[in-house]
């Protein structure tokens, strides 16, 4: 496919649409991660630590990676979990080593929790973890950040995409995208005098992507409102009509969990995608059905998927995770890159002085799965490409279809103040 260069307007910092995805809760089975990058059954069930009865020469580097296994993101959280194994394969040869130094990385589940999250990175803090990273969702990322800010840790946070996060403070990274850059890909189909509707629901995700919304589309000229859905609804047709009524020239879908999969039965039984125009991010392999016969009225953003990009470093990642009996997912690239980071920070600035992680970390320039990317110097925005697509029909099953790949630099975030 071609790769598509647009000229897009600056955009206004603020949070916006995420993903519109089926989530349906999934339990991890706790794991180790050897040296080698494999992975073994655990006896414990609440946090996991990985090495190996071998240490190489040099003291180990402990990590601390805290993401969802439980709760409403785990199956996201699980995603990420995967996609790091690869990317830890990948970036250390398979040898879990870095210079002659392990590795020492544990996994705790954050539920979803800032509270649980805060009190992890505490007691790795305690015990003299320099570096942390994970999390999946954005209300979890900012105390995380925080964290690191107190303890003048290292923080790379993995697919929250609030972009609050980024320039946070200058020992937070993100591994994965942030909201503006959805924007930045979705800016170009908005027209002056649109009516725009956000229908997402009403957390602090939800409200980022209005606030977002309101940023960089009313710049536009368009009108943008929004209806918020309480987050433990799952009767969602009253929604539907309420949309309807409304007569939107375009709704974006913003929405992430486990009730994703009814919130778009109902927008499909009730006649909201004939009506108007729907646009939502491309979600994980679970909702690609999710559209039933309307899938192909809806324009999908998407952050990645397994056919998104043709190069080596994605083709590593989707072997590995094959091997594993594993797909490669809309996280995976999150948890790769978030191993690459880290390895790149132990290499380069020795694994224990936390300013040197950082500037080996700044402006680092490197292949991913999804492509080049770059982390920018100035506030740690994650530049990198993203994609547009459509579903099509094959052999009766919905999967996506890559329509174009837009450059990292065009659709970067405006540096963060």
């Amino acid at each position: 496919m071609r790769t598509k260069k647009p000229v897009l307007a600056a955009v206004a910092a603020g949070l916006s649409l995420m993903l519109a995805a089926c989530a349906p809760s999934a339990t991890p089975v706790d794991t180790e991660t050897t040296a080698g990058g494999g992975t073994t059954a655990a006896e414990t069930t609440g946090t996991e630590t990985s090495g190996s009865a071998e240490t190489p020469a040099g003291e180990p580097v402990k990590v601390a990676i805290i993401y969802s296994k439980t709760g409403p993101l785990a199956a996201y959280g699980e995603t990420y979990y995967q996609g790091f194994q690869a990317g830890l394969d990948y970036a250390t040869d398979g040898t879990g080593t870095v210079d002659g130094r392990e590795l020492e990385i544990t996994y705790t589940d954050d539920g979803g929790d800032p509270d649980k999250a805060v009190a992890a990175a505490k007691e790795a803090i305690g015990n003299g973890t320099k570096i942390m990273g994970g999390t999946v969702s954005s209300g979890v990322a900012g105390p995380l950040a925080e964290q690191a800010e107190q303890n003048k840790v290292l923080y790379i946070s993995g697919p929250a995409a609030a972009d609050a996060i980024t320039g946070a403070n200058r020992y937070t990274f993100r591994s994965g995208r942030q909201s503006l850059q959805d924007v930045a890909t979705t800016s170009g189909q908005i027209s002056e005098g649109s009516n725009v509707l956000v229908f997402a629901q009403n957390n602090a995700f939800g409200q980022g992507n209005v606030a977002a919304a309101k940023a960089v589309l009313e710049a536009k000229g368009a009108t943008v409102t929004e209806l918020l859905v309480p987050e433990a609804e799952t009767e969602f047709t009253p929604f539907a009509a309420r949309i309807l009524d409304a007569k939107p020239d375009l709704v974006f879908v913003a929405w992430a969990g486990a009730t994703s999969g009814a919130m778009w039965q109902a927008l499909s039984q009730q006649g909201v995608l004939e009506s108007t125009n729907v646009m939502t991010d491309l979600g994980d392999i679970s909702t690609y059905g999710a559209y039933g016969e309307a899938s192909d009225k809806v324009n999908f953003l998407n952050h990645y998927f397994a056919g998104a990009a043709d190069n080596e470093v994605n083709q590593a990642l989707v072997s590995y995770l094959e091997e594993g009996g594993h797909k490669a997912d809309l996280f995976s690239p999150d948890g790769f890159v978030a191993a690459q980071m880290i390895v790149q920070a132990v290499r380069e600035g020795g694994g224990d002085d936390v300013e040197e992680m950082i500037a080996a970390l700044e402006g680092w320039e490197f292949d991913a799965p999804k492509g080049p990317q770059q982390i920018r110097a100035s506030d740690h925005a994650m530049i990198q490409p993203m994609f547009v697509v459509k579903l099509k029909d094959e052999g009766g099953q919905w999967v996506p279809e890559l329509v174009e790949t837009m450059d990292g630099a065009d659709v970067a975030p405006p540096e963060a103040a």
